[in-house]
């Protein structure tokens, strides 16, 4: 099969039919009434419901029922009336839904289901300039009207490059996923002309790569990849791009140049680990793996990911100052649990350890250390004389801890955890270690698992 025919038939997969359009359309067509039905009731001037989003710009996927509508306030109100009555207007529209959830983001919205498509009504500043935005959301609606000038004829590709995308693993922006957005795909197909093209320019990124579409930039970025927002002069919509989904984009492009496939744009469902296949792998990598397991907090992901990363980060930290080896680590969130995962390739240390003092020459700090070791030790914990290494003064004690899992259930507490993590943490948390870890029985957490060893 050829690349025209591969792609074709891709298309034929991702691209919405009519039907699915005008059931969308429906459901964007009565939340919208209802929104000018709740403004009008209220007699608020000037507020009035935007669609954003895929949807609005006809690059959305073929089972992706995610709609982005909002709520409009003009560029003048007040920023405590956009909380109070734009959360007031969602949640009276959302009261017509299936059902609906507060989220908070730069300020409050609601996300809710209607009728299979989870929609997000986020209120708004409708403001006369992307650069007189007054929340986070304000230049959105300035995103749609760019794309919407420039995507005429495109959107097939965008379709594909975010189906490639998906199938590599490096689509969204969310802290969670650190890919691709929807958004920044636009512009790549925009900017080089094509699904091809792009795939085409990413054989030759390199860090640090700067795309300005209207050659507007006022801003340097130290990213690994600066896309110039053509609504923002000072903003790169790449700045959420982690290198290792930026490496892997350029990887699988290479793999597509050298030989494409239908199946490049397949994501196959990731296994999920057994018994018997998890004790396998313990023992031939020889490792030893540690979960800390705790409640996950209630907050959306873009909060809880980034205290779970730096709780991982701290965690990570506080295990080698303290000289257990660390192979790699990762987080994972499932409905009701969170957990830090940890593999090491040392986890248990014997007893003695090289406490290191001063250098010979700092005489009165060396004073110090050799008065405080060449004492009588009560508690039996010193093993050495002082003795020099290196120019400085040592002495052989006793370790604390001897397992990283002891060190961690005693000193956890002392990690940077972050304002939920930590309450969920000091509520009560969990330490398992290699076959103790097939206690959790969550599904995804065993599909997490077959990844975190990436397995073939």
């Amino acid at each position: 099969m050829n690349e025209t025919d591969i792609l074709a038939r891709v298309l034929t997969r991702i691209k919405p039919g009519a039907n699915e359009h005008k059931k969308m359309r429906e459901v964007v067509d009565h939340i919208i009434a209802l929104i000018d039905q709740v403004v009008l009731k209220h007699g608020l001037s000037g507020v009035e419901a935007v669609l954003v989003g895929s949807a609005a710009r006809g690059t959305w996927i073929s089972g992706e029922h995610d709609l982005d509508i909002f709520i409009s306030f003009p560029e003048d109100a007040d920023k405590e009336e956009l909380k109070t009555k734009g959360l007031e207007i969602a949640k009276e529209v959302a009261s017509e839904a299936d059902g609906f959830i507060e989220r908070y983001a730069d300020h409050p919205y609601i996300h809710a289901d209607f009728n299979g498509f989870k929609v997000d009504l986020v209120p708004c500043f409708g403001v006369s300039s992307a650069s007189n935005i007054r929340s986070a959301v304000d230049r959105t609606p300035f995103h749609n009207q760019f794309v919407l000038l420039k995507i005429k004829g495109l959107e097939d590709d965008v379709m594909l490059l975010k189906q490639f995308m998906k199938a590599v693993g490096v689509y969204g922006s969310d802290l969670r996923t650190g890919g691709f957005s929807g958004y920044l795909s636009e512009l790549l197909v925009i900017h080089y002309g094509s699904f091809n093209e792009v795939i085409r320019a990413a054989d030759m990124w390199k860090p640090g790569i700067t795309i300005d579409i209207i050659n507007h930039g006022t801003r340097e970025h130290n990213d690994v990849l600066v896309v110039t927002d053509p609504t923002d002069p000072a903003r790169n919509v790449a700045a959420a791009l982690v290198m290792d989904k930026f490496a892997s984009f350029i990887n699988t492009a290479r793999q597509y140049l050298d030989k494409p496939s239908i199946e490049m744009f397949h994501s196959l469902p990731a296994g999920c680990l057994d018994n018997d296949e998890f004790s396998l792998i313990l023992n031939k990598r020889g490792t030893s793996i540690v979960v800390v397991l705790f409640d996950k907090p209630d907050v959306v992901d873009d909060i809880l990911y980034p205290q779970l990363f730096m709780f991982h980060n701290s965690l990570m930290d506080m295990v080698k100052r303290n000289e257990f080896s660390v192979h790699a680590g990762d987080v994972w969130a499932g409905e009701s649990k969170a957990a830090i995962i940890l593999e090491f390739q040392v986890s248990e240390l014997p007893s003695v350890k090289k406490h290191t003092g001063p250098p010979v020459w700092a005489k009165q700090h060396a004073e110090q250390f050799k008065d405080k070791y060449q004492q009588q030790d009560i508690q039996g914990s010193v093993l050495s004389k002082v003795y020099i290494e290196d120019g400085r003064y040592r002495v052989d004690i006793l370790r604390k801890y001897l397992s990283a899992s002891d060190l961690i259930r005693h000193d956890i507490h002392t990690c940077r955890l972050g304002r939920h993590v930590g309450e969920s943490i000091r509520s009560g948390f969990t330490v398992l270690q290699d076959m103790q870890v097939l206690d959790i029985k969550d599904y995804s957490f065993r599909v997490f698992l077959n990844g975190f060893y990436n397995m073939p």
